[in-house]
């Protein structure tokens, strides 16, 4: 039972503190003051210490305890007091007179040094525990010993800071997607709008950046329906990148889960404080919703910035070190996200706090998805072994406050039996790395082999990714939906250096080029970086543009990472995590060949929806009306010998549903030369009982949509009969509408 604990202050009146909720909220007797609840199994008694706006910094003991949560009561002044009216509008906000907005706050162990001093703690001295569950933060005082420190750098001291929830948001609606119309865009806060010239210059790199005008009608004009944000949760950069002066520029190093990165605000708002930043990211997003445009962000739940277990408490440590992080029999942390330390989502107040946190975002900022970063760690049981019936993963299913939000896995961590894509249970979509690697090894790694003699391979493996790796994904009851497909990311090549570089050129990051990946699955078309040939230029423009048709054309949910329309590079850094500079920043000067991929992209996103638009709304989820038909180069139906035969890299495969009123045909040819192609008579594919058959009403005429090869450009809306042999170019992929 949780048992309340009074207390009773100089006035005579008693104040009773609660356990829950868990941070600083007006207390529950709607009397002014503060209820402050924290989880901190591993300190015996715990002090919270703070300052109000303009004033000086105070202790106070938090003499309740229940189940590991230590609470209590912080009074109103007596010119403080409220009348019911006034206290209702304040609880409206979030918010209490006793700590009001502005308030600098964290914890300490009543034994520790900075709680024993007489004249009260300074936080800018030592650092205090933060509160796990804190809106904003607050660098009080840089790293000691560090050379001109960056705003984020690993030993700087912090306090959490009080900010209220009152938000204008003005009738603010979702936009709701559906999953099979969405197309997600990979961006960062800071890189997409840092360099863009018709952005106001103080506007760039920010939340405020990210939402203006030129950036959601580019958006939107793109054909994109949601933005999916690098990690916006406060943040710092690890110990060695501040010792080599370099910062975290992904961001996936969390100090808080519950504020927002203060360095992705204008200046302006971060004049005003953690209240100023909130307000601002609150801004975006509604600004981004009115354009249509769906938010999601990638959240790092499954470890923190504390670093390995030598490093200095910030927070989690501090109050808690047994219950917050992953241990083994030995007492060391087990570390499966190779961070440093695990979150242990095998206990329930772990797992709470997650939930709290994905709440927070939902309700009280309106975010419409999460991607989580190294999803697995977070459905490890208390002996760390994942399974798809986690706590946590049915949790997030069964909340009616996140019903309908998008939660997307990285379905891998660094753990035993890390690799879980297809395995997450329904409600949940994957990032499908069978995906991204099969399509790579088709256009890149398969020409590669065949640039050197070998046969390529064929079309058998690419036959399933154009399902969206349908079979992947049933055995856990989910259809292609669940499949996001992604062929480039933040961690890896962009699209350009894909097929520009064979190996990783990470120097930058001063680590001898040992960081990052060497399995890339990639190909320089025989040249490693700019290349002046002008055949191989165009011949890399080409495998781009494929790549982005067969991520476009596949079933499931595709993912563009932000720059890859038009052909952006990082002078192949394939782990750029530490680069917030132009290496890893969006150029937005483009040259005529960037243009043109620009105009492929559009096409081809355009194309997408023009398709989907003209299938029932369930497609492709039931799998029995989804028209899936394959076909040789000669017209003819697929047999098994013919996906095996060596080389074989021309397929044609005719897309539709039973309840639709389009069809496409995708036209694949990934041979190295010209290929002479019959287009299917779609008359064999019925049969006499099935007289309500879409393919019935079919004229047997197609009419070129789009084509990855150039000298087709011209040809778009000419028609050609089945049956009828037609030529279409190499290292292509060409889309028709069945009339």
């Amino acid at each position: 039972m949780l048992v309340p604990e009074p207390r009773r202050q100089d006035t005579g009146r008693t104040y009773v503190s609660h356990p829950y909720p868990l941070g600083v909220h007006p207390s529950h007797e709607r009397d002014g003051s503060a209820n402050v609840a924290v989880y901190a199994p591993g300190v015996p008694d715990l002090d919270i210490v703070f300052r109000l706006p303009g004033g000086r910094w105070q202790r106070r003991r938090l003499t309740g305890r229940t189940g590991g949560v230590h609470h209590g009561t912080i009074p109103p002044a007596e010119q403080q007091r409220l009348s019911e009216t006034g206290f209702a509008y304040m609880l409206h906000r979030d918010e209490t007179p006793a700590l009001p907005v502005g308030t600098e706050y964290g914890f300490v162990p009543a034994d520790s040094p900075v709680a024993a001093r007489r004249r009260g703690p300074d936080p800018s001295d030592q650092q205090v525990l933060l509160d796990p569950y804190g809106k904003g933060l607050r660098r009080v005082a840089p790293p000691e010993g560090v050379e001109n420190p960056g705003p984020d750098a690993y030993g700087g001291r912090y306090v959490s800071v009080i900010a209220q929830q009152d938000f204008d948001w003005d009738e603010d609606r979702p936009p709701a997607t559906a999953w099979r119309d969405t197309v997600i865009y990979e961006a960062h806060v800071k890189g997409l709008t840092a360099l863009h010239p018709e952005i106001p210059e103080h506007l760039r790199g920010t939340y405020a950046g990210l939402a203006h005008p030129v950036m959601t009608d580019y958006l939107t004009s793109l054909g994109v329906t949601a933005v999916e944000l690098l990690p916006v949760h406060a943040h710092l950069d690890e110990p060695h990148l501040t010792a080599l002066g370099l910062s975290n520029y992904w961001g996936y190093n969390t100090l808080g889960f519950f504020a927002p990165h203060a360095g992705y605000a204008t200046e302006a708002a971060r004049a005003r404080g953690p209240q100023g930043v909130l307000d601002e990211f609150k801004t975006m997003v509604r600004d981004l919703h009115r354009a249509g445009l769906e938010v999601y962000l990638d959240v790092v739940y499954n470890h923190t910035a504390e670093a390995g277990q030598a490093e200095p408490a910030y927070c989690w440590r501090g109050l808690g070190d047994e219950a917050y992080y992953r241990h083994g029999d030995d007492g060391r942390y087990v570390d499966v996200t190779g961070c440093g330390n695990s979150v242990n989502f095998g206990n329930p107040r772990v797992v709470q706090m997650a939930l709290d946190s994905l709440r927070y975002w939902v309700e009280r900022c309106h975010v419409d998805g999460f991607r989580f970063d190294l999803a697995p760690e977070l459905a490890r049981d208390e002996r760390h072994r994942f399974t798809r019936n986690h706590p946590f993963l049915v949790a997030v299913n069964a909340d009616p406050a996140l019903f309908g939000t998008k939660l997307i896995a990285e379905p891998w961590d660094v753990g035993m039996g890390g690799w879980q894509t297809g395995h997450f249970p329904e409600g949940w979509a994957d990032w499908n790395d069978r995906f991204r690697d099969t399509v790579r090894d088709f256009w890149l790694t398969g020409p590669r082999s065949m640039s050197l003699g070998g046969d390529g391979g064929n079309a058998s493996r690419l036959a399933g990714a154009l399902t969206g790796s349908a079979d992947l994904f049933a055995a856990s009851g989910r259809s292609a939906l669940a499949s996001v497909n992604f062929v480039t990311a933040h961690d890896g090549f962009t699209l350009a250096d894909l097929v520009s570089y064979d190996n990783k050129h990470n120097q930058a990051n001063l680590e001898k080029n040992r960081d990052g990946t060497n399995d890339n699955h990639s190909w320089n078309h025989g040249v490693e970086g700019p290349a002046r040939d002008v055949r191989i230029r165009a011949d890399r423009a080409q495998t781009a543009r494929n790549v982005m048709a067969t991520l476009l054309f596949s079933q499931g949910v595709p993912m563009i990472t932000a720059g890859d329309e038009f052909g952006r590079s990082q002078g192949g850094n394939n782990n750029a995590y530490c680069q917030d500079n132009e290496l890893s920043w969006v150029d937005w000067r483009h040259t005529p060949a960037d243009r043109a991929m620009l105009a492929a992209t559009r096409s081809l996103v355009a194309v997408r929806g023009e398709f989907l638009a003209g299938q029932p709304s369930h497609f492709p989820t039931r799998p029995d009306e989804v028209m899936m038909h394959w076909f040789g180069p000669d017209g003819s139906p697929m047999t098994a010998t013919d996906w095996q035969a060596p080389g074989a890299r021309t397929i044609q495969v005719l897309i539709g549903s039973r309840g639709g009123r389009v069809s496409g045909l995708m036209v694949v040819n990934g041979a190295s030369a010209d290929m002479a192609i019959t287009f299917p008579d779609v008359t064999q594919l019925l049969r006499p009982d099935e007289e309500e058959h879409p393919l019935r009403a079919s004229e047997g005429v197609y009419a070129l949509v789009h084509s990855t090869a150039s000298v087709l450009h011209g040809r778009y809306g000419a028609r050609y009969r089945a049956g009828r042999p037609q030529g279409v170019p190499a290292n292509s992929v060409t889309l028709f509408r069945l009339l």
